[in-house]
């Protein structure tokens, strides 16, 4: 995802209607030839389409004004003016359209394909339609109706099926690596991931998507180390694998303290964060007394789905495979029931 881009602002307008024409026709025996003013054309639309090809919202920081454009005028001979074209804007899936000053969420574009944001104006009548039997020569024809102007915040929420969430160097990354075709940069340093990173894993004929976040230290909520801005891509996810290092002396703390940022960031964004089905993955079990801290780790959270894992173990993986796809076809099955 070179050149990933989050979120940005962008000032659209739709187009003004043409203006409604005064004229009249030469007519014998008709006053002034009698009116046949046309109306003016409609003002174009401001569209959002969401295009599957797309990843990020770079390319609305390159070009940040979009303008439809105006309707024509109308003219004699009742010939209407011709509508002004919509103006298109191609965003990634998971886009949604927020307010710049409140921050309120305006629409959500994850499940649409096509949305008509702002609409043109309205063409004006041309003095044809102004004649009455008193009022035979009307001079005056309606003005084209304006277009709206407006700033808006535009984000992407990524869209995925299980997030990824950890500390740094967590193993996140590794893994992502050997279960999809993702190329997430792998270090012994902290924050080698500084941006979200997707990846497809097809299991049993079901293609899961699956997404690594940078990592979060303690106090995260409050905007330590990289903060909380990328746990907004995990809001949609069906599901959370948490990621513990067993490895590290701190191991047995850290899936408590990654629950407390999430819930900080839950408390202001997105009460349902906490609610989605997890998984408990400990990593690094190729390490010394990695194997005995996750099996103590295990039995802290004997209610909950944990597995140890070691890269270098096939088989460990491929139990990772089965726990992400069961997960999976377990909510698609609560929501047929549904």
């Amino acid at each position: 995802m070179i050149g990933f881009s989050d979120e940005t602002y962008i000032d659209i307008a739709s187009g003004k209607g043409g203006n409604g024409c005064v004229s009249f026709r030469r007519e014998k025996f008709v006053p002034k030839g009698g009116p046949d003013g046309g109306d003016g054309g409609r003002g174009g639309d401001v569209v959002f389409i969401v295009k599957k090809n797309l990843r990020t919202l770079s390319h609305l920081k390159a070009v940040r004004t979009f303008r439809a454009e105006n309707g024509k005028d109308g003219s004699g001979n009742r010939c209407f003016g011709k509508d002004g074209r919509d103006i298109e804007i191609p965003v990634p899936p998971g886009t949604v359209l927020k307010d710049i000053k409140s921050g309120k969420v305006i629409k959500d574009l994850s499940k649409l394909e096509r949305f008509v944001f702002l609409k043109g104006g309205k063409g004006g009548l041309g003095n044809y339609h102004f004649k009455s039997s008193v009022r035979q020569t009307p001079r005056f024809a309606q003005e084209g109706q304006d277009g709206v102007s407006l700033r808006i915040g535009v984000e992407l929420l990524v869209v995925a099926d299980i997030g990824f969430v950890g500390f740094p160097n967590a193993g996140k990354s590794s893994l992502l690596n050997l279960l999809t075709n993702a190329k997430s940069k792998v270090a012994s340093y902290p924050f080698t991931t500084t941006i979200p990173h997707l990846g497809l894993l097809r299991y049993k004929d079901v293609d899961i998507v699956l997404a690594d976040i940078p990592g979060l230290i303690e106090g995260a909520s409050n905007g330590s180390g990289m903060g909380i801005k990328f746990l907004k891509h995990i809001s949609r996810t069906q599901g959370l694998a948490y990621f513990i290092d067993c490895s590290s002396d701190d191991f047995i703390s850290r899936y408590d303290l990654l629950r407390n940022e999430l819930k900080s960031y839950s408390d202001f964004y997105s009460e349902e964060l906490l609610n989605k089905e997890e998984i408990i993955i400990g990593t690094k079990l190729d390490e010394s007394e990695a194997v005995n801290n996750f099996n103590i780790l295990k039995n802290k959270y004997h209610d909950k789905i944990c597995l140890g894992i070691s890269i270098y173990d096939d088989k460990s993986i491929n139990s990772v495979r089965e726990a992400f796809y069961n997960m999976i076809i377990k909510q698609d099955n609560d929501e047929s029931s549904n």
